[in-house]
């Protein structure tokens, strides 16, 4: 793994908003003159905040000054071990952690040498970053499998005529589990990936904020990481597992080798520019997190319970619509392709992912995330639907709904459920 010594020339134009976030406020907007309308556009894991958690995020408060950029010894300790329990051995001195892991994605685009390659579809920041930082990306198709990886012989494919068209891919980035298929690569697939990423001299990035919402905790997982850690970056946090997306706490494993390290470095010459260090408080919440004491390790195994089964019934949902969807096996999010329903969407306007996800709002009251905003072909049926979102809207049914034996037969998450079933009926009817 080498660093680039000619850092790119970032392009500085006039940028939409994050489409996820533009939809969040087009919600806001739509809520305020009275619409009823049911949100599946939003990637949060819609669940209250651990007590334990906000006890050391008080107990943090009074850490007021500037820490370390890498962030201080006892936080990095505990996310050493956290890396080190899922099969990769890894040292303090191999973390960084970060206000999220989104600057440490984009962080790395700045400092990592060549063009990227990201799965299609993948999450919608992806590409954005690549291009802020003077990147060219390219997306590759996912197989049929499962999202988050590129199809192996579609990368390979891809790479070749990327170089011949004079570009020079060096980064390949993959999602696990996927944002937005709701699925994990199975580990034969992750060392296709690998084999390809050490005989074309690729670094993969390998974005597992997910890997702690695996529905079923006896489903295989492969980090590429096991397999090439020397070119091997892993980032994770704890927005998704835990539900601490408004706290912005992300962290980064680098391999451990001299190249590793000094891409550890470069990274930490951006953040202090960038974001200095990860606040203290919140450094004090992912020592505690990053622990796992036994407490902390049965609220993540329940979220996980409810994230499987609230995802596995919307599934059902699409399905027995007539869509074709991947099975969910990780995150909270269901991708389904309405293309066996095209004569009969034609017939009321819809064509293409545009026109399909302005239906759903318009006239079916369901905000999805349409598939063309994450990379997808525009002329295609799909959407992403976040199934997190249906857990209740104070933190009273939240409670409930992770406490619960069967979240779904509670009368929130039924109706809620009911209301899809509604909107997509009037959809296909």
């Amino acid at each position: 793994m080498t660093t680039s010594t000619e850092p790119p020339t970032p392009t500085v134009t006039a940028r939409p908003m994050s489409p996820n976030l533009a939809l969040n406020q087009l919600v806001a907007e739509r809520r305020a003159l009275g619409d009823d309308i049911l949100h599946l556009g939003f990637g949060e894991s819609r669940l209250p905040a651990f007590d334990p958690l906000v006890e050391h995020l008080l107990a943090g408060a009074r850490r007021n000054g500037y820490g370390a950029v890498q962030g201080d010894a006892a936080v990095r300790e505990a996310v050493a071990g956290y890396f080190t329990r899922r099969r990769m051995p890894t040292g303090p001195d191999q973390v960084v952690v970060a206000p999220g892991s989104k600057p440490l994605l984009m962080a790395l685009n700045l400092v990592l040498p060549g063009d990227v390659v990201i799965p299609r579809p993948a999450w919608n920041t992806y590409a954005p970053q690549a291009a802020i930082a003077g990147r060219h990306a390219v997306s590759v198709p996912i197989p049929a499998e499962a999202g988050g990886v590129p199809d192996p012989a579609a990368l390979r494919a891809t790479l070749h005529a990327e170089r011949r068209a004079g570009r020079d891919p060096r980064t390949v980035i993959l999602t696990l589990p996927d944002n937005p298929t709701g699925t994990l690569a199975s580990p034969a697939l992750i060392w296709e990936i690998c084999a390809i990423a050490e005989q074309e001299n690729l670094t993969v990035v390998s974005d597992e904020i997910y890997r702690d919402v695996v529905h079923d905790p006896t489903t295989p997982f492969l980090s590429p990481s096991e397999v090439i850690p020397h070119r091997t970056v892993v980032t994770s946090g704890l927005s998704k597992s835990l539900a601490l997306g408004g706290w912005r706490i992300g962290v980064a494993r680098f391999p451990g080798d001299e190249a590793g390290l000094a891409l550890r470095d470069d990274v930490l010459s951006v953040a202090s520019e960038v974001w200095s260090t990860l606040a203290g408080p919140m450094q004090q919440v992912a020592a505690y997190a990053f622990a796992e004491p036994p407490e902390l390790r049965a609220h993540l195994a329940a979220s996980a319970r409810l994230h499987g089964a609230v995802a596995r019934a919307v599934h059902e949902i699409f399905v027995a619509a007539g869509a074709t969807c991947r099975p969910p096996t990780g995150a909270f999010y269901v991708y389904p392709d309405f293309e066996p329903l095209r004569p009969v969407l034609a017939a009321k306007g819809v064509t293409d992912s545009p026109s399909l996800a302005r239906h759903l709002l318009d006239e079916c009251d369901l905000v999805v995330l349409a598939g063309h905003l994450l990379g997808d072909d525009v002329h295609a049926l799909r959407f992403k639907a976040a199934t997190s979102m249906l857990y209740g809207d104070t933190p009273a049914l939240q409670w409930q709904s992770l406490r619960a034996a069967d979240p779904l037969a509670l009368p929130h998450v039924a109706r809620a459920l009911a209301r899809i079933g509604r909107g997509v009926e009037r959809l296909v009817s």
